[in-house]
């Protein structure tokens, strides 16, 4: 075989082609699925791979969702072995073989050129509904898997290019909604978008070519990442954070511990002193933790930085089995994905002292509610995450205020809002009011972003919300001075005037139309002393209403006369 020569304009060139074609996906998705969740909010991900499952490229929407492709390939590759061939379809989300949550169900395409294995086509969204107890896959009273969600550990939907109606009536008879059924065949059309577009590019370059590249392109990658770690002075850093109420037992909390240690090019994440699994839902798995140390990590390092295999090389991950964010089976763990916000929280504080630079305060934790019920209108079922409600502000940094109503910091701003009109369409409900609040950014040198309130009269009756989350027991934190935000709120007022708070994991049946649900997303931390934020942007905040005259004396000591 004739050796390649690597030429770096066009390893540039495939780099970007790999990115290109997996924002194609990206746009097939968004314009083909029919939840909310998924074309309006973008709750997914889409990848491709090389033969061996190590990733090309991805298209991070949720950021939470994109480094839990490539393990479940990897599965899926040694559980068929060579039985795998043209027109195959795989699907799969169990979490238990390297999948990070239940409602996160992935669709693989292999990829062939000449009957030659190149690549692995993939996207990975969260479903409205996967079976389970309750409707719309979040059941906080779950203690084992079997209680929240119907497992699809890897199975063909298709064969060679032939559908296999029994699987497919198999795995739908199981979950509540057709809309899913549409879903997973949007996942499936984006895929074989990806296909397509990956083998033109091989066919051009041809074979060789594309595999010297791709190889040189994991290398200097992973040169890229070590020359970033190697800017972090050698040491070994802990930081910690809380989680609060694993929805069975009132006033339980946890604690994660990082253990971070950087030695010339290397980075070791320890969660060894993690506490241990809960027996409820509040639990996470190895891929959805490993994903968030990844993405909180990205967060400290150049952006330039292209996704792939050679960027994770040099991180290494220790987390032991049987601990909260690494249950053992059979342990719920639907609640997972939302541990990242306190997995950041650790890391951050751990790392703040030797990069104070690249590091921010705490952002708003997640407090979601997930409706379900009929629509009058149209007796139809429906699911809603209130994406809307639940987004608060990230923390500041070093140079620069924190992002008002950004959301959680495992999606890092890719969840979107929901467009209002649509909100009303799809659902029985009512927005009466959906702002920024105010004084509710943490005060700093540099503030943190804004959280918002938002107001909801409910329709339809006997309908469900369910309530999970955290930050409503201690808010987050400032760094280097600065403050900490307000906490994380839901209250549901009934027509007939009472009041009731859930708790942050909770099941509500029977709300009544007529309802009105209202919510607060707390802002972020703020990051430096009040006392030395410029004195104009103070006046600029409470011009623009992010901050009050008496939060401006304060904290700012900005008097007005």
């Amino acid at each position: 075989m004739t050796e390649i020569k690597i030429d770096n304009i066009l390893l540039s060139i495939f780099q970007r082609a790999f990115r290109s074609i997996t924002d194609e996906m990206s746009i097939s998705l968004t314009k083909t699925t029919r939840s909310p969740i998924l074309c309006e909010a973008k709750d997914f991900v889409t990848g491709l791979y090389d033969a061996g499952g190590n990733m090309l490229e991805q298209t991070e929407n949720l950021p939470i969702l994109s480094f839990s492709l490539g393990p479940v390939c990897k599965v899926i590759i040694e559980q068929y072995g060579k039985n795998i061939f043209p027109g195959d379809v795989i699907i799969h989300n169990d979490v238990f073989s390297m999948g990070n949550q239940n409602n996160d169900v992935a669709i693989f395409k292999p990829i062939f050129y000449n009957d030659i294995l190149v690549g692995w086509s993939a996207a990975k969204g969260h479903q409205a509904d996967i079976g389970g107890a309750v409707q719309g896959g979040y059941n906080p009273n779950a203690t084992e898997v079997w209680q929240e969600a119907l497992r699809i550990t890897a199975v063909k939907l298709y064969e060679k290019g032939v559908l296999r109606q029994d699987v497919w009536n198999l795995i739908f008879a199981n979950i509540r909604l057709t809309m899913v059924q549409e879903d997973i065949k949007a996942q499936i059309g984006a895929c074989c978008l990806g296909e397509r577009r990956l083998t033109a590019l091989i066919s051009k370059y041809g074979i060789n070519c594309y595999e010297a590249h791709k190889r040189e392109l994991f290398n200097s990658t992973e040169k890229m990442m070590r020359a970033e770690i190697a800017t972090i002075p050698n040491g070994v850093y802990k930081g910690s954070s809380m989680v609060y109420y694993d929805g069975r037992h009132i006033g339980s909390k946890f604690e994660i511990k990082a253990k971070i240690t950087v030695e010339n090019e290397d980075i070791t994440f320890d969660f060894s002193e993690t506490s241990p699994q809960t027996n409820g839902f509040v639990n996470g798995t190895y891929t959805s933790s490993c994903s968030a140390i990844t993405l909180t990590f990205l967060q400290m390092v150049n952006p330039c930085i292209p996704h792939n295999e050679g960027m994770l090389k040099p991180l290494k991950y220790i987390v032991p089995q049987g601990t909260i964010i690494n249950a053992s089976y059979p342990k719920a763990t639907t609640f997972g994905n939302h541990l990242c916000p306190q997995i950041a929280d650790s890391i951050f504080k751990a790392l703040g002292p030797a990069i104070p630079g690249r590091v921010t305060s705490g952002w708003n934790h997640l407090l979601c509610s997930l409706f379900t019920g009929k629509h009058p209108k149209t007796g139809e079922k429906y699911v809603d995450i209130c994406f809307m409600g639940l987004k608060g502000g990230s923390g500041a940094l070093q140079g620069d205020d924190g992002y008002d109503h950004i959301g959680m910091i495992d999606a890092s701003g890719g969840v979107l809002d929901q467009d209002y009109e649509m909100y009303e369409q799809q659902t029985p409900h009512l927005i009466l009011k959906h702002e920024y609040l105010t004084d509710s950014g943490g005060a700093g040198k540099w503030r943190g972003g804004l959280g918002v309130e938002t107001i909801i009269k409910l329709g339809g009756d006997n309908s469900t919300m369910v309530v999970f989350g955290d930050g409503n027991v201690e808010h987050n934190y400032g760094l280097f001075g600065g403050k900490g935000s307000v906490l994380n709120s839901i209250t549901l007022e009934y027509p007939d005037g009472r009041l009731y708070t859930p708790l942050s994991k909770d099941i509500i049946e029977g709300i009544s139309a007529g309802t009105i649900y209202r919510q607060i997303a707390g802002g972020g931390g703020g990051f430096g002393n009040p006392k030395e934020r410029d004195k104009s942007s103070v006046q600029d905040d409470v011009r623009n209403e992010k901050v009050t005259k008496e939060q401006a004396y304060q904290e700012y000591g900005l008097v007005f006369k």
